[in-house]
């Protein structure tokens, strides 16, 4: 068994490995409220989770990804999907980003506060740099 041990360490990482996207995108409002949000999808188990960033906070929020819908508006066009994310806080839902996208655009990003069903609408900031390793670059001053 120990010349076997070698062996099987060798090929366990190949096995064990799961490709995980990450992708990040920067929100923000007419109100200057600004967030990041940073998604990650396992493709082997199906996953998808995540968390939002407000620009003024320096602890993220959980989100989960809890339903997906993909509705054909014409046949010559893209498909529009709509993606529920729940934010989880102390393990209760507190809230909901629903993001509705076609291609790559973004149609509209909406956050709906559970306690109130006060709504707040995001826009996309395709201006804003961004990195996996720092996330939204929001302009000093401005956050």
């Amino acid at each position: 068994m120990r010349k076997l041990l070698p062996l099987l360490m060798v090929f366990l990482p190949q096995t064990a490995h799961s490709e995980v996207t990450s992708e990040n995108y920067c929100f923000d409002d007419a109100h200057s409220i600004k967030f990041e949000l940073r998604t990650f999808y396992d493709h082997e188990s199906n996953w998808s989770g995540g968390f939002v960033k407000y620009a003024k906070s320096k602890t993220p929020i959980s989100i989960v990804l809890t339903d997906h819908q993909e509705e054909i508006l014409t046949p010559d066009a893209p498909a529009q999907n709509t993606r529920t994310w729940s934010e989880i806080v102390d393990g209760k839902v507190t809230g909901t980003y629903e993001w509705v996208t076609q291609a790559a655009m973004s149609v509209s990003m909406v956050y709906t506060k559970k306690s109130n069903g006060k709504e707040y609408s995001f826009l996309l900031d395709p201006n804003v740099d961004v990195s996996l390793d720092g996330g939204c670059k929001w302009e000093q001053g401005d956050q």
